[in-house]
């Protein structure tokens, strides 16, 4: 196998190299037939629909899912991406929708019906944490969590007869909290449950959760895939190792005949199964398709994946031990620090790196908090992660707003807690932007009186 870069650089085929075509030139001479010029970058196939050369072609297409038709249930730019993503982390094959909630939604709704359970991981990103909370009850599906996503015994208690699902993030966000991988992998598999994995903040480069022991991963592309903050995406890799024999029971929609009696999903696909399912039927139904331009950036943006995760990482280890002995600062949660409760397990999972999205909690609170944040010239204040750009937000009052004070503290959010996105500055930039801030912040807390 090539090493990661040049997967980055080279993997996704070259299905789109054109083939021979006649031309004619003037108004009467007919030249030979010349090839097409190949295409160096994906090109973007910006259409809706695609023409059928001849009748079977649609035919084949409608009965078998043979080549393209529509852009809802299938694109060359988009099939090159998702070959790419599905090489990087060690999957079989991928499926590219519209955003990295998406990419969850449609996932776990392969996967659980109404009236069965999907457990996860407490630390998890909000929307997500928001989707199992209120959108999929409402489609019979409940929600279980795990406090202590280390303990595999704690996971081995919570699991209930409805369960289908176990679900975790590789690094959660933005607590850093790691889970221990295999062993969730190792409590999964032994019910013949499929472990399903939001690898959005480790990245493939820093981490593949399927050689742990995952059966599905998901991205949000939109975030370090793309890395310039400039569209939206999202990714559902498949291993490629669905067992009917072991869990077809669990799974009856991908073992059973189809609604006319034709072969089962499990039959046609085997160990793709689970993603054949979500292609065919989940994806393409509910919508969530996305515009081949978009696909076409972020498989741009691959291409430079790992140098911009080495480097924001590199940086982000170095900013974290410089916030940890501010005076200014209560505490630090990222897991590259040795102080941290995960250090042992991000040596084990994380050894090239750490990631680069963390948290910190300022003395002063909120005050403190928003003085930061206004004083801040480099850091760029919104709503995104795993850009080039490095940027804060304040949970309490953005991301976590809706949870109460206990469940806020609970997640590690605090009134003076910031979440750090480490871009690609230079370091001593990014020091004294943080200085600016932090010396803002201090002067926002009132002193003690005597």
């Amino acid at each position: 196998m090539t090493g990661f870069a040049t997967r980055q650089v080279h993997a996704g085929g070259t299905e789109h190299h054109a083939g021979a075509a006649g031309t004619t030139r003037g108004t009467a001479q007919r030249t030979a037939p010349e090839r097409r010029p190949t295409p160096r970058a994906t090109p973007v196939y910006l259409t809706a629909g695609f023409e059928f050369e001849e009748w079977e072609q649609a035919g084949g297409h409608f009965g078998a899912g043979q080549g393209y038709a529509y852009t809802r249930t299938g694109n060359p730019t988009t099939t090159a991406v998702e070959r790419r993503i599905a090489a990087l982390e060690g999957g079989a094959d991928a499926l590219f929708v519209a955003s990295g909630q998406a990419a969850v939604t449609v996932a776990l709704l392969g996967l659980v019906a109404a009236g069965q359970r999907v457990l996860a991981a407490a630390s998890l990103y909000e929307g997500t944490r928001g989707l199992l909370l209120e959108n999929l009850p409402r489609l019979g599906i409940e929600a279980d969590f795990v406090d202590d996503a280390t303990d595999p015994a704690a996971w081995e208690r919570a699991i209930r007869p409805e369960t289908r699902v176990l679900f975790l993030e590789s690094i959660p966000n933005a607590r850093n909290d790691l889970p221990d991988l295999a062993a969730v992998a190792d409590v999964a598999h032994a019910h013949g449950l499929a472990l399903v994995v939001d690898n959005t903040l480790a990245t493939p480069y820093l981490l593949r959760p399927i050689e742990h022991g995952a059966d599905v991963v998901v991205h949000s592309a939109s975030k370090f895939l793309a890395g310039h903050g400039s569209v939206l995406g999202g990714v559902v890799v498949d291993s490629g190792t669905f067992d009917a024999a072991a869990s077809g029971a669990l799974y009856p929609h991908l073992v059973a005949p189809s609604r006319t009696g034709g072969a089962s999903v499990a039959v046609r696909h085997g160990g793709l199964a689970r993603l054949a399912y979500v292609r065919e039927t989940v994806a393409p139904r509910f919508g969530p398709t996305p515009s081949p331009l978009n696909a076409f950036l972020v498989g741009q943006g691959i291409e430079t994946l790992s140098l911009r995760v080495a480097r924001q990482s590199a940086t982000a280890l170095e900013v974290a031990r410089w916030l940890a002995f501010r005076p200014e600062v209560a505490s630090v949660d990222y897991c590259g620090l040795d102080s941290s409760p995960s250090y042992a397990l991000a040596k084990r999972y994380l050894p090239d790196g750490q990631g680069s999205v963390f948290t910190f909690t300022l003395h002063g609170g909120a005050p403190a908090a928003r003085a930061f944040v206004e004083a801040v010239e480099v850091v760029t204040h919104m709503t995104h992660i795993g850009d080039v750009r490095s940027l804060v937000l304040h949970p309490a009052s953005t991301s976590h707003v809706l949870r109460t004070p206990a469940e806020q503290a609970a997640s590690g959010v605090h009134p003076g807690t910031l979440r750090l996105s480490i871009g690609i500055e230079d370091l001593p930039d990014l020091l004294a932007d943080l200085e600016r801030g932090l010396s803002s912040a201090s002067r926002a807390v009132p002193e003690e009186t005597p």
